[in-house]
């Protein structure tokens, strides 16, 4: 078994932390920085972190998620939120490529124009799909990152969007996708793995069997 391999069985997700860990900045900066790589649809990047480490915002963070313990004694509780119109931002994250010249200027604008094109004729429900899409896509990425580094997680969907976007200030364009719960998990509860379905179960080839 491969590192990447065992990363994967390793990774848990974690229904209750040690309390009072502290998880530093520099360590959730490092999570981040393999984060940035994570794919997403013609690089806009829709995904935007939220880490709320603040005892008073996680207190609030612990109501709007239904009082979930997990919540009260993680080290950070972490919003992944996807950007509806990051679209707007194709000029911006392909700049870099036009001054290398690796675009030329009608390739830029072709590409300016092509997208924008593409997310403004499909609505607002594939706007909010595509920053779900995109930004589950990165926060695979976080988790598996997180566990790299030594830290477990939690993916939750049991919270009040409402209630957060409130406490938290986020913006209307942006769509609260996940929680994600952090720290070192508490293994004197840990149940056994789940069952998994065999690969048979859940692929097929050339047509849905």
């Amino acid at each position: 078994m491969n590192d990447f391999s065992g990363l994967i069985r390793m990774r848990r997700s974690a229904n209750k932390f040690l309390p009072d860990v502290k998880i530093s900045r520099e360590d959730l900066d490092a999570i981040f920085s393999d984060v940035k790589f994570a794919p997403t649809a013609f690089n806009l990047q829709h995904a935007h972190y939220l880490v709320v480490d603040s005892p008073e915002m996680k207190e609030r963070m612990f109501e709007a998620a239904n009082r979930q313990y997990k919540v009260k004694t993680a080290s950070a509780v972490i919003l992944v939120l996807g950007n509806k119109m990051a679209y707007q931002n194709v000029g911006k994250v392909n700049e870099g490529l036009l001054q290398l010249g690796i675009l030329s200027k009608q390739e830029y604008d072709h590409t300016v124009s092509s997208v924008t094109s593409f997310y403004e004729s499909r609505g607002e429900s594939f706007l909010h799909d595509e920053a779900i899409r995109n930004a589950s896509l990165s926060a695979m990425l976080f988790m598996l990152a997180a566990k790299d580094k030594g830290w477990d997680t939690c993916p939750m969907i049991g919270f009040d969007p409402v209630e957060v976007s409130k406490h938290l200030n986020i913006p209307d364009t942006y769509e609260p996708v996940l929680m994600i719960t952090i720290g070192k998990e508490d293994l004197s509860s840990q149940r056994v793995r789940g069952y998994r379905k065999p690969i048979g179960e859940f692929v097929s080839y050339n047509a849905f069997q």
